[in-house]
């Protein structure tokens, strides 16, 4: 496997999106530069950068839009920090034990269409650097019914309710009952989608529920 990921790179060279440095596909450098997201969002919603900025928009588009999986694993590492902090406050305060991580679901159609998703892909990734399990991660628990118009296409706040309304549904209600959840999402921008996920979980019993993004 070694002399295969050698041969690669000598054939496939790996360029910073941001400041074309070889070797990482978002080096560390530029991600310390990244802005902190600011824009207002829900309190429950923790988002890490802001999404305006042009190497996190293209970041996130890359990965998933055009299968640059490896990005999964730098966004993770963005993330992990941020949701350690958090739980150290939640398990003290809300006596969050325990927590469930679950990836916003994309709907079948798309999963075909991508052969992928995204959120899952960072979830992994996560769960590999827990080394103190302080979570664990459930794929198929948060299933999405119904394919829906790209959220990004919809401008009124009120119609993007609309188009998620009855969009998530849960496969196993036993396993989410009076359990802390973990979401965890790509992209927020109103909220909207996070909101429903919750929504669908609460009605299954979930006791407490957080998210993170990787931008908003």
């Amino acid at each position: 496997m070694w002399l295969l990921n050698i041969i690669m790179d000598i054939c496939f060279p790996i360029y910073c999106i941001s400041c074309q440095k070889k070797g990482e596909e978002f080096c560390l450098n530029c991600i310390s530069k990244l802005p902190q997201a600011e824009r207002e969002t829900f309190k429950w919603i923790h988002p890490s950068y802001d999404y305006r900025h042009p190497s996190i928009k293209k970041a996130l588009w890359l990965l998933k839009y055009s299968a640059k999986k490896r990005l999964s694993k730098t966004f993770a590492v963005m993330l992990y920090e941020r949701i350690l902090e958090e739980l150290a406050d939640l398990t003290i305060m809300e006596n969050f034990q325990k927590p469930i991580l679950i990836p916003i679901p994309i709907s079948k159609q798309r999963h075909r269409e991508r052969g992928y998703n995204q959120t899952e892909l960072i979830c992994r990734e996560l769960i590999k650097l827990d080394k103190n399990q302080n979570f664990e991660l459930e794929n198929n628990l948060l299933i999405k019914i119904h394919e829906t118009v790209h959220q990004a296409r919809i401008k009124d706040r009120r119609e993007r309710l609309k188009n998620l309304a009855g969009s998530f549904t849960i496969k196993n209600n036993t396993k989410i009952k009076n359990r802390n959840i973990i979401l965890i999402d790509d992209i927020t921008t109103t909220g909207a989608t996070l909101n429903e996920a919750k929504k669908t979980l609460k009605i299954a019993g979930a006791r407490k529920i957080v998210a993170f993004t990787v931008a908003h």
